[in-house]
């Protein structure tokens, strides 16, 4: 998966990268992203995503168990490229609580990635402290937003979850 830095991409992905990240942006994408991405992706055989379409950069539909429910959930959520797989961040827009995916892979660490037509099983771990801030800093170079999450999220840390390939 290439890397798609803020620095190299054009003056529309970089906008929208950072309108994203304000009250109005986190408003309009928070409750909407994960159903335009889904589908994009159902249309495209997984191929595309609206975020890749509106940001430059693709998104990753990870499924997961329900925590509760036992059943498939599928979000999309931006990708950081990992030696084992890939990273995720588990900001929930800046949210003061966790992402519902975030518990999904806490109970149940397996999971499915799809990425660009991609499809592979993966098992996700959280990162530890200092691997955290490594993904959260590449991250960061992908997309800025989520420096003002970190703000936003208030006493909640950030977690970082590795999606190792099974």
């Amino acid at each position: 998966m290439p890397t798609r830095n803020f620095a190299d991409a054009n003056a529309f992905h970089r906008a929208m990268r950072a309108f994203i990240a304000t009250k109005v942006g986190v408003a309009l994408f928070r409750p909407t992203a994960h159903h335009l991405d889904r589908l994009a992706s159902a249309l495209t055989g997984g191929r595309r995503s609206a975020s890749l379409i509106v940001t430059g950069v693709p998104a990753v539909m990870l499924t997961t168990t329900g925590a509760k429910s036992g059943e498939p959930r599928t979000v999309a959520v931006f990708p950081i490229p990992h030696p084992e797989g890939l990273a995720v961040i588990a900001s929930n827009f800046g949210g003061t609580k966790h992402p519902a995916w975030y518990h999904n892979l806490k109970a149940n660490p397996q999971a499915t990635v799809c990425i660009e037509g991609d499809t592979w099983d993966a098992v996700a771990r959280v990162a530890p402290p200092g691997e955290r801030d490594e993904i959260y800093a590449k991250g960061i170079e992908i997309y800025p937003g989520w420096r003002t999450y970190e703000i936003t999220a208030g006493d909640r840390h950030i977690e970082a979850f590795v999606l190792a390939r099974s």
